[in-house]
C-alpha cells in the first residue's frame, strides 16, 4: 500500500556532463520541495531508449503532497522543466533532453487525463523508473496492476542499470 500523500516523480536527463545534469536535478528537487517534504532515490546511469544518444542519468524524488490537483501538478512539472532548459517543441520523441520529470505514482491514485496518466503508463517497461521507485517506497504493489515494483524490476533484469551514488 502506498501512502495517499506519496508522490514519486521520476527525473532523467542526458544533455551535458554529469555535473550539469545533477545540478539540474538538484534545482528540480528544490522546486518540488515547495509542494512538500522531499526525499531522493539514488542516482543511476542507464542506456537511452530511442535514437542513438548519450546514456541518461536517472533518479526519483518522493514528495509528500496533500493539497494539489492533477492539473496543478502537471503545470508545475512542465514549468520546472521549462525553467531548467527543456524545450519540448524542439525535441525528438525519446531523444536527448536536459531534464524530464514524470509522475511515476501518486498514492493509490489512478489518473487518466489528456495531460497526465498515473501510474506512469510505461512504468512496468522501464527499469530506470522502477529502481528509484523501489529505493523510495520498497517493493510496493503498482496501483491498477497485480504486480509489485520488485517483480517488474526482476522481469526487466536485462535492462542494464548502474547505481552512480546513493545521494546527490
Amino acid at each position: 500500500m502506498i501512502a495517499a500523500d506519496a508522490l514519486v516523480i521520476g527525473i532523467g536527463g542526458n544533455i551535458g556532463d554529469d555535473a550539469a545534469i545533477v545540478a539540474r536535478f538538484g534545482r528540480a528537487r528544490e522546486a518540488l520541495a515547495q509542494l512538500g517534504a522531499v526525499r531522493s532515490a539514488p542516482l543511476y546511469r542507464t542506456a537511452a531508449i530511442g535514437p542513438v544518444q548519450p546514456a541518461f542519468l536517472n533518479s526519483a524524488v518522493l514528495v509528500r503532497v496533500r493539497d494539489a490537483t492533477a492539473g496543478e501538478l502537471i503545470a508545475t512539472l512542465l514549468e520546472i522543466e521549462r525553467l531548467l532548459g527543456r524545450e519540448r517543441s524542439n525535441e525528438t520523441r525519446w531523444g536527448p533532453r536536459s531534464i524530464d520529470l514524470d509522475v511515476l505514482v501518486w498514492g493509490e491514485r489512478l489518473i487518466r487525463t489528456s495531460e497526465l496518466d498515473v501510474p506512469h503508463p510505461r512504468l512496468a517497461e522501464r527499469r530506470f523508473a522502477l529502481r528509484p521507485l523501489i529505493a523510495l517506497l520498497g517493493d510496493v504493489a503498482i496501483p491498477g496492476t497485480r504486480q509489485t515494483a520488485g517483480s517488474l524490476d526482476l522481469a526487466l533484469r536485462d535492462q542494464a542499470i548502474e547505481e552512480i551514488t546513493a545521494t546527490w
